[in-house]
């Protein structure tokens, strides 16, 4: 390897420091203290459920860990939007648990908490995965109800999925054990099985408090909704678990009996490790996001064998198609290709840029894709469409609104992996969050916005010049860079994968190692869901 690739190396592995560092940071919840005291009352912390929970040795992911980072500075923070999830395996099962953080808030629901368990919901229905719910939660976080209690996306929307995931075959099972009051105490009992939790655990309506103030009874919370009145007199719950462990127990025995399941029928064979090493990609991928670097090299670090079969090698060079295999599951990858390439008519077409070529053949190689079952790999390090007179002309609408036509009506499962720039309508061409991917992860270096920084805060700064001016204000050079590094800063931090994370326009940040096990357990769990739809493009101009 030459000393460049070395110092790439080195400069994207800091970043990847950086970020776990954030994460260990996050993982620690509300702070120790907090957690310890969780431990002082018999429980375990939500981390600790979870971990319990997962057959030891196996596989699992967290989505959203970054979910609510630096949004709630006022409330005091609220770290992985004070709940964990995490798709995993429990007695051999593939599923998702959702766990309440109670050393965040009290377990309080938060917009993003909200947001981060819809979008947990949304996964187990997409593939059909069952799903535990680790209760532990003091309800709506009230100074922020007017964000949280009414709209569609907001904390009623998860007691209309556990209805639809219940019609729908889904499998839900619930362990209260902590808090678990108000609109949220349906959560569990809609559940197909439901624990609680003695002398931790509590369920009800309203609180004592609550009830004197409403009622003039006087009662205390152990009495109104423990675990002896909802297992012996209401009976709302199904069993009484006489600590964590053993509520956690129980859930393994209950996943243990779970039948086998519908298959999707996706193509795998026996898995190889790439013969390039994965860990080349801190190498080849270029620390500056403007800088050239061709994207076979990171093909080449995440497939097994480094071996795959492109589809139209000599047309539409901007973007690469190829049939592959990652964990020995059968994939179609798009991915822009990085590098300066010439089209067939001998012209040089920017690198990370989609022309009229590429997005024709995207489109139907997205198609063959679906024709063929093969789920979708999309690699983004995407600039936008190419513009210009000359692009104008030759359709680029034309052309870009059918590959998007295609990757909006695609039944086969899709998934999105941003490893450098993710622009514009790029993003959307190339399966942004828009377009129901079923997994989508970030690496460290990823940015994603409307539009590169430098262009962007350049636009912005003319526009704020120009008013400046038109209000008879003299603006000086020195005024003029001051304006453009200020709007730089805030729009640079806006473009952070951090930032992207904390919104959940992505499910994580991820080790670029990790790729091929996201990848390959996302497959999987798409495999639990038919397809029960046909491709159709829909109207489109050819």
């Amino acid at each position: 390897m030459d000393l460049e690739f070395n110092k790439r190396e080195d400069q994207n592995k800091l970043k990847l420091s950086a970020i776990n560092s954030l994460l260990t940071e996050i993982k620690k919840g509300g702070g120790e203290k907090r957690l310890q005291k969780q431990r002082d009352e018999g429980k375990l912390t939500a981390r600790e459920r979870v971990e319990y929970l997962l057959d030891k040795n196996s596989e699992s992911i967290e989505i959203g860990a970054f979910a609510g980072y630096e949004m709630y500075e006022e409330q005091g923070g609220c770290p992985s939007a004070g709940v964990v999830v995490v798709m995993g395996y429990v007695s051999g099962k593939q599923c998702l648990i959702v766990a309440n953080d109670a050393s965040v808030k009290a377990g309080a629901w938060f917009p993003m908490t909200a947001k981060k368990n819809l979008r947990a919901q949304e996964i187990s229905m997409e593939n059909k995965l069952p799903i535990i719910y680790l209760v532990d939660s003091a309800g709506v976080f009230l100074p922020m109800q007017d964000e949280i209690f009414p709209d569609k996306e907001h904390f009623g929307r998860i007691f209309r999925n556990n209805a639809k995931m219940s019609s729908m075959g889904i499998i839900q099972i619930s362990a209260v054990m902590g808090s678990c009051v108000a609109g949220g105490a349906y959560l569990p009992i809609m559940s197909d099985e439901a624990m609680i939790v003695d002398k931790t655990g509590s369920i009800f309506l309203a609180g004592s408090y609550l009830v004197k103030a409403a009622i003039g009874e006087s009662i205390d919370n152990e009495t109104l909704g423990g675990a002896t009145t909802h297992c012996e007199i209401s009976g709302v719950t199904d069993y009484k678990a006489k600590d964590d462990k053993d509520a956690l127990d129980r859930i393994k025995t209950i996943m243990k009996s779970i039948g086998d399941y519908e298959k999707a029928g996706f193509d795998r064979i026996e898995s190889f490790p790439p013969k390039e090493s994965i860990e080349n990609i801190f190498g080849h991928m270029p620390v500056s996001r403007g800088d050239q670097y061709d994207t076979f090299n990171i093909i080449k670090c995440l497939v097994d064998q480094s071996e795959f079969e492109e589809y139209k090698a000599d047309y539409g060079k901007s973007i690469i198609c190829a049939t592959a295999r990652i964990d020995g599951w059968s994939v179609g990858i798009v991915a822009n290709q990085r590098k300066l390439v010439k089209n067939g008519k001998g012209e040089m077409q920017f690198g990370g840029v989609i022309y009229s070529d590429s997005a024709d053949k995207a489109t139907r190689f997205i198609a063959n894709c679906n024709q063929r079952k093969i789920p979708l790999l999309f690699l983004q390090d995407v600039t936008g469409f190419m513009v210009g007179s000359k692009s104008e002309h030759g359709g680029i609408i034309k052309d870009g609104a059918k590959m998007v036509n295609a990757v909006a009506n695609s039944v086969v499962p899709k998934f999105t992996v941003i490893t450098g720039n993710s622009y514009g309508a790029g993003n959307y061409a190339m399966c942004g969050k828009a377009y129901d991917p079923r997994l989508i992860v970030a690496w460290p270096w990823s940015e994603l916005a409307v539009m590169g920084g430098s262009q962007a805060a350049k636009v912005l700064a003319q526009i704020q010049t120009s008013t400046l001016k038109k209000e008879g204000k003299i603006i000086t050079e020195v005024e003029h860079q001051e304006i453009l590094d200020s709007i730089s800063k805030k729009y640079q931090k806006q473009t952070e994968p951090t930032y992207a994370a904390a919104r959940l326009w992505t499910d994580a940040i991820i080790n670029p190692i990790d790729t091929r096990k996201w990848i390959s357990m996302g497959i999987e769990a798409a495999n639990h869901a038919p397809i029960t739809e046909k491709f159709n493009l829909g109207v489109i101009q050819v």
